[in-house]
């Protein structure tokens, strides 16, 4: 494992619990003071934004955030993914399709698999990557991968 590059971001603890923590500890307390000073019985606004939120919020997180795996490390003609404590490995020539969204945040690398894993047939991970001020900058990690796992492909047709 020493050998592995970490391809994933370093950082998704805080997208996959401290921003929700925030979000939703946030919506709570406002909630409870507008319970608290009764601010509802002068507008129902008080309460029903708050909750129409913590839905959205939810529904937006569930399937932007939550799904993204925790840890990706690159092992050369594999990928080691790890998620709440089980492990997969995932061979270069079993990925079908590497799609980048670069206008999301967190960014997010989605990898479509020939044959499903543990994680299903489809794995997304926020990937590792550098600041840059242009919006329009391509993943380094995703062209990476798309490469490699073209040449994985063809390598495993002939």
């Amino acid at each position: 494992m020493a050998d592995m590059t970490r391809i994933s971001s370093k950082y998704l603890f805080l997208t996959k619990k401290g921003f929700p923590l925030l979000w939703f500890g946030f919506l709570a307390f406002f909630i409870a003071e507008s319970v608290a000073y009764k601010a509802y019985e002068e507008d129902v606004v008080f309460i029903v934004m708050p909750i129409l939120m913590t839905v959205v919020g939810f529904l937006v997180m569930k399937k932007m955030v939550w799904d993204l795996v925790d840890e990706v490390h690159d092992g050369g003609d594999f990928l080691v993914v790890r998620n709440r404590g089980v492990e997969d490995r995932v061979f270069l020539s079993n990925i079908m399709n590497v799609n980048a969204s670069m206008y999301m945040n967190p960014k997010r690398i989605t990898l479509r698999l020939a044959k499903p894993g543990k994680f299903g047939n489809e794995i997304s991970f926020s990937p590792a990557s550098s600041f840059s001020f242009n919006p329009f900058a391509k993943n380094r990690v995703a062209e990476d991968l798309i490469v490699r796992v073209d040449a994985a492909r063809a390598k495993r047709a002939r």
